[in-house]
């Protein structure tokens, strides 16, 4: 049966694939766009295709072989003729052998070569596109277009292309020797092809269904499992869960994966009977059929023996076949997936005559800048979000008129209420969005004008929650500046305030921070990430409510570490607490994405303005005692 057992497993997986692919609409040129990304291989998958063709022809020559040993040799009692014979079979194994690992190392090559190029190209385009994609799209599509699309395309060629060509030649060579044998015979034993087409198409359309259900209970049981792992996750479960309801919420899950999985195994059963059932019958008519002709010397025995041969060449490929179509545009599909990626243009790009901001003392110049956060179909995909149809709704004006400028070594703080308009700011002087209208300058240089590396190169961030790799304390620096020395890793460590902390760890630098860091405290995370914003030695400093969330203790510690960083550098700070901002050299107060109010901490408290009320409600809040506090304490934090 064309390969056997594992031939069947290979043609339920062809009918478990979902025919609705048929109706799909591929992109314009996507034949064209596949054969660029083959070229580099052309050469060889000609060979690969020149092997499939030979080994198909080699494989054919094995029946009549057999033909010749019983009709010229074992009845004919020509026993050397019979050793000759085979003695040729044994050649024509081992030159299959030898054909089938050729085509498998070639196969390799390509596939691996190919799964190689498309990744790091989907890789680096995820690399260059804006903050707004990531911020919309959902983790697990971006994996999923890097993982299984890309394999899909792969199979395309090593799977698909190689088993299309295969046994297109495998059926005309086969169909040709059994006409040649006898045509009456071949004719009946097509006739029985409906036998297992049938059944193939109705297991086929019920594997499509259950297969589909069963991505997605796996997908939520996936999920499930993702979201109580991590460490946030598992946090909250402890915190708010109980132990027997997820438990039982996951079996659940578990219990219909569980399910769906007999039910498949049932129906590829049928398949399976159904093939080796038509095979068993088929074989039965040739040997019954021929055995008489052979008995009425109509026939040869040899030849009964070789159109039994044949036979098991026939349907598993006539079956494949069938489904060819599916198979197809299932790759083609996959393609079309990963080019939709490629060619979803990043918003925030390089110029191609970019200009490099020099090192140095920088400027940092608002000028009438607008904003609103880019619309769904600017930055998204819909089958990166899993939705149908991407957002329609008109994007917000976030910043209006904004202008202000920080002069080298300057320190101005952003302050207002929450969703003023703060953050977007801070994000704007990195270039992680565009404007909508005005100009960010940094150091005359516009922004959108500069290249993406010398503005990188030029600020560093401190975001309120400081994100740290799953990896240690020496890698997490190193990120900043990959050939920093130990000495200049301990130097920044000591800059921050932590370098007591590390030294006091078995491992040192070397020990692991956990998953996004949760093995430190909120303020050793902090201060691990001002000790790698000091490695990298930015000419600007954008910190983003760096202490909002820290107890008294670490925020001292924080604070300390802050003025290191921040001294002699251009720096724009976001403050919640207000305490913290006294000393700037220019408060600018945000509300409603508008600067209302400009100035030091003196001149806004005598304007009595918003910043003014801002500070007497928080310094109330901070003095206010509470039934438990010690009132000393309540007049030191006034």
């Amino acid at each position: 049966m064309g390969g056997g057992p594992s031939g069947g497993w290979s043609l339920m997986r062809s009918f478990r694939r979902d025919e609705s692919v048929r109706s799909q609409r591929l992109s314009e040129g996507i034949l064209r766009r596949i054969a660029r990304f083959a070229m580099p291989y052309r050469r060889m998958l000609a060979v690969f295709l020149g092997l499939i063709v030979f080994d198909a022809l080699l494989s054919a020559a094995n029946p009549l072989i057999y033909r010749a040993i019983i009709d010229d040799g074992i009845l004919k009692h020509e026993s050397g003729f019979v050793v000759e014979l085979a003695f040729v079979l044994v050649g024509l194994a081992l030159a299959d052998a030898v054909l089938s690992l050729w085509q498998r190392w070639i196969s390799a090559r390509v596939g691996e070569g190919l799964i190689f190029d498309m990744r790091t190209q989907v890789f680096a385009h995820f690399q260059r596109m804006p903050i707004a994609f990531f911020s919309r799209t959902q983790t697990g599509a971006l994996v999923s277009r890097l993982n299984n699309d890309v394999l899909d395309a792969q199979q395309a060629f090593t799977d698909t292309f190689s088993s299309v060509i295969g046994n297109i030649v495998s059926v005309v060579i086969t169909l040709a020797a059994m006409f040649l044998l006898s045509w009456q015979i071949t004719l009946v034993a097509l006739a029985l092809l409906p036998v297992i087409l049938l059944p193939a198409r109705w297991v086929g359309h019920r594997m499509q269904t259950i297969t589909r259900e069963s991505y997605n209970l796996n997908a939520k049981m996936v999920s499930m499992m993702t979201e109580r792992f991590n460490v946030a996750g598992a946090l909250l479960v402890k915190l708010f869960g109980e132990p027997i309801r997820e438990i039982r919420s996951f079996e659940e899950k578990a219990g219909r994966v569980r399910d769906i999985g007999i039910t498949q195994a049932m129906y590829t059963r049928v398949f399976m009977v159904a093939i080796l059932l038509t095979a068993s019958l088929a074989t039965a008519l040739v040997y019954g059929w021929g055995g008489v002709l052979a008995a009425d010397g109509a026939l040869q025995v040899g030849t009964v023996v070789a159109l039994t041969a044949y036979l098991n060449r026939l349907y598993g490929p006539l079956t494949a076949l069938s489904n060819v179509q599916v198979d197809i545009m299932t790759a083609l599909v996959s393609f079309d997936r990963v080019f939709e990626v490629l060619d979803l243009q990043p918003m925030v790009a390089e110029k191609a005559d970019a200009a490099e901001i020099p090192a140095g003392p920088a400027t940092i110049e608002f000028d009438h800048v607008d904003f609103s956060y880019p619309r769904a179909e600017e930055v998204s995909l819909a089958s990166l979000e899993s939705v149908a149809v991407l957002d329609q709704a008109p994007s917000q004006e976030v910043l209006y008129d904004v202008s202000f400028v920080a002069r080298p070594g300057e320190l101005i703080a952003l302050v207002g209420p929450s969703g003023a308009g703060k953050t977007t700011i801070s994000n704007l002087i990195p270039r992680l969005y565009d404007v909508r209208a005005g100009a960010i300058r940094i150091d005359g240089i516009d922004v959108r004008d500069a290249t993406l590396d010398s503005i990188h190169r030029a600020i560093g961030v401190v975001t309120q929650d400081a994100h740290l790799f799953h990896d240690t304390i020496r890698a997490n620096l190193l990120y900043a500046k990959p050939d920093a020395t130990s000495e200049e890793l301990i130097e920044a460590l000591r800059a921050a305030q932590i370098m007591p902390l590390v030294e006091s760890l078995p491992a040192g630098l070397d020990t692991m921070v956990g998953d996004r860091g949760y093995r430190l405290s909120g303020g050793e995370k902090q201060r691990i990430a001002i000790a790698r914003l000091l490695l990298k030695a930015p000419d600007i400093v954008v910190l983003d409510e760096a202490t909002a969330h820290l107890d008294s203790e670490s925020e001292v510690a924080v604070q300390v570490a802050l003025k290191t960083a921040l001294a002699g550098r251009t720096s724009v700070v976001i403050a919640h607490r207000l305490s913290t901002v006294r000393e700037a050299d220019l408060i600018l107060t945000i509300s409603g994405g508008r600067i209302v109010e400009r100035g030091t901490h003196a001149e806004l408290l005598a304007a009595g303005g918003l910043y003014a009320e801002l500070y007497r409600t928080q310094f109330q809040r901070q003095a206010q005692p509470t039934p438990d506090s010690d009132p000393r304490e309540a007049a030191a934090a006034g």
